[in-house]
């Protein structure tokens, strides 16, 4: 999980802490083993993009920006939003853990899979939602989150999606959207996507108030409702 960081606002926070996130991990994890591998990983394949779900299909969207605790509870709150899996993507190593991928070294990115009723929600929308929530003119880092793990990156699933994010990071730059600051969002083909382990499902719903989430993550979901006011879910 995210180093046990106890954050005022800034905080110079990296990967140093993980055997600390870990503790906490097994205390608020019950019976999650913090050191097994993810399981039930899934290949870049456009056929198993749809996730059936009470009878409905569900399309699927694979980003990362940044820690995938903020990442995925902003994308669960959104309307059309059936699921969303924490995980790892665009490395070299099979079945990494999350200690592997915290020290930078795998090349894998921490993302999430959405899994979303395109009846209910687009992919522009999300693509929408995914570039007002996090910084994308910062390379391998967001906010006190440095190294390539936190790169932004969409992954793919069909070459609809990647023609809609590069014309949608395109018209970004030219409108100079983040005042001078270029968009350096990585643009891939889904690779193989590994779920993290356990104890990062839905971990800002479980631990709203543990360090990084009350600092963190809490205020981005809060953005979220504010300029998504229309797009929550229950609203």
């Amino acid at each position: 999980m995210k180093p046990m960081r106890i954050v005022a606002f800034v905080v110079a926070a990296s990967c140093l802490w993980a055997a600390a996130a870990v503790g906490y991990a097994q205390q608020s994890s019950k019976g999650s083993s913090v050191n097994s591998a993810p399981k039930n990983s899934t290949e870049g394949d456009p056929t198993a993009d749809q996730a059936d779900a009470g009878g409905q299909k569900m399309a699927t969207a694979t980003f990362g920006g940044g820690c995938f605790w903020c990442v995925e509870a902003v994308f669960e709150n959104l309307q059309g939003v059936h699921s969303v899996i924490s995980g790892y993507a665009g490395g070299r190593n099979a079945n990494p853990t999350y200690e592997q991928v915290c020290t930078g070294r795998t090349g894998h990115a921490e993302v999430c899979q959405i899994h979303y009723d395109p009846q209910q929600v687009s992919f522009s929308e999300l693509l929408e939602v995914f570039w007002k929530t996090h910084d994308p003119t910062t390379l391998n880092r967001q906010g006190p989150d440095t190294g390539t793990q936190y790169r932004s990156v969409i992954f793919y699933h069909d070459p609809q999606q990647r023609e809609l994010a590069e014309t949608y990071k395109k018209k970004l730059n030219e409108a100079d959207a983040f005042n001078g600051r270029k968009v350096v969002t990585e643009i891939s083909p889904l690779p193989t996507f590994y779920p993290a382990e356990e104890y990062h499902q839905d971990f800002y719903v479980k631990n709203p108030n543990q360090g990084y989430c009350a600092a963190i993550v809490r205020p981005k979901v809060e953005k979220f409702k504010q300029v998504f006011a229309d797009k929550v879910k229950g609203q």
